[in-house]
């Protein structure tokens, strides 16, 4: 019952990930079918993420005192109804509404089963659980996204948008099934739902969160012209390599929970954000050899999901009285940290040195974050030894 109960959770996220990582790969397919430029269907990702960043509070006012089962369900539904709206889209406005909809249960539905997974975790399991959770995710970006792009350009990009919708219909079809009914959070003020943010522990993990993640999109945003321009590998093998990321983010899922439940989250957040200075600055200074960009873009993506679990379980943790917001915070830093990675990559590209210090920029943040959880620990510590 408990294991299927994750793998429910794991179906949502699996559908949330097709959803939120497809647009990337079928832009110009959109655009072509809209009659707009790929720039303003750029928009339609923005407006994911900005759906992202509203749906985590409106979610806690909506559902104060439900019932934990009936959250994700709820979430579910609106995702359902923001995929197949952006199916039958008739015009880009109307899609971009979609878009926003889509993207409402995206922080949530990661808050609320953070703290699902961690009710049905066995003792000492908990940032597996989270990590089981995650694991859809990888699997979308893994398979999905790339099945949903070659569907999207031999048939119909909308068909990858019903099918997310019919993975909102699953997952809600198994939440139902295999997870029992857990009772309510406290119902507390709505202020009270964000006292936590008083403390710097939660800051300190959000900021990390923002850092890591923005230092590997700095690279990976532009993976594409590093690999063909500056490495030297053919057009035609970039499909191949992304189904190696996408493996590398499935291994680096599994060993940050696994590790995190060896040792502590605390440690596994910080030696990841570490080592992702490490392979990033290794990408800056490797670009030019296909061999070792293709080798440290598996470290990489690994480290990218690896430091997600614990991260999501250590906000859950310091979120007391407002755990549903904490555990949606991961997503909004995860997301803020994509779009400002995007663009600080692209700072040193505008300048005219080259894409292939996207990475080194990336480097420097992800050092930042590996300082800031090194504050973040040094912090518990001398917290718990007060105590």
């Amino acid at each position: 019952m408990k294991n299927k109960g994750l793998y429910a959770l794991a179906f949502g996220t699996f559908g949330l990930g097709i959803a939120e990582f497809s647009m990337m790969s079928i832009l110009p397919d959109v655009a072509d079918d809209f009659g707009v430029s790929i720039a303003e269907t750029g928009h339609l990702i923005s407006a994911y993420a900005i759906g992202v960043c509203v749906g985590a509070p409106l979610t806690v006012f909506i559902t104060r005192g439900w019932k934990l089962r009936s959250v994700p369900i709820f979430l579910m539904a609106v995702q359902m109804a923001g995929n197949l709206l952006m199916a039958v889209s008739p015009q880009y406005h109307v899609a971009l509404v979609a878009r926003f909809i889509s993207g409402l249960p995206h922080g949530a539905f990661f808050g609320a089963g953070s703290i699902i997974a961690n009710s049905l975790a066995e003792k000492g399991k908990s940032t597996s659980a989270v990590a089981i959770m995650i694991m859809g995710m990888t699997i979308a970006n893994l398979a999905g996204v790339p099945m949903g792009s070659m569907i999207g350009h031999l048939l119909s990009w909308r068909l990858i948008f019903a099918f997310a919708a019919v993975c909102g219909c699953a997952t809600i079809c198994a939440l139902r099934s295999w997870v029992p009914e857990l009772p309510a959070l406290p119902k507390g003020s709505m202020s009270g739902q964000f006292r936590f943010l008083r403390r710097r522990e939660p800051w300190l993990l959000i900021i990390a969160t923002m850092l890591g993640n923005g230092g590997v999109f700095c690279w990976y945003s532009y993976v594409n012209p590093i690999m063909t321009d500056v490495a030297g590998l053919d057009v035609g093998t970039m499909p191949f390599i992304m189904l190696l990321a996408g493996g590398s983010m499935c291994m680096g899922n599994y060993l940050g929970g696994r590790l995190s439940d060896r040792y502590t989250p605390e440690k596994v957040a910080m030696c990841t954000q570490g080592l992702m200075f490490i392979v990033l600055s290794a990408i800056f200074l490797t670009a030019q050899y296909a061999l070792c960009s293709i080798v440290f873009m598996c470290f990489c993506t690994a480290c990218l999901f690896a430091v997600s679990s614990p991260q999501q379980l250590l906000l859950l943790r310091h979120s007391a009285g407002g755990e549903m917001m904490g555990g949606a915070m991961v997503q909004l830093a995860f997301n803020l940290g994509n779009a400002l990675g995007a663009f600080w990559g692209g700072l040193p590209i505008e300048s005219g040195l080259g894409v292939r210090y996207a990475p080194a920029i990336g480097a420097v943040m992800a050092a930042t974050g590996a300082v800031v959880l090194y504050v973040y620990n040094r912090s518990v510590r001398t917290s718990a030894t007060q105590i």
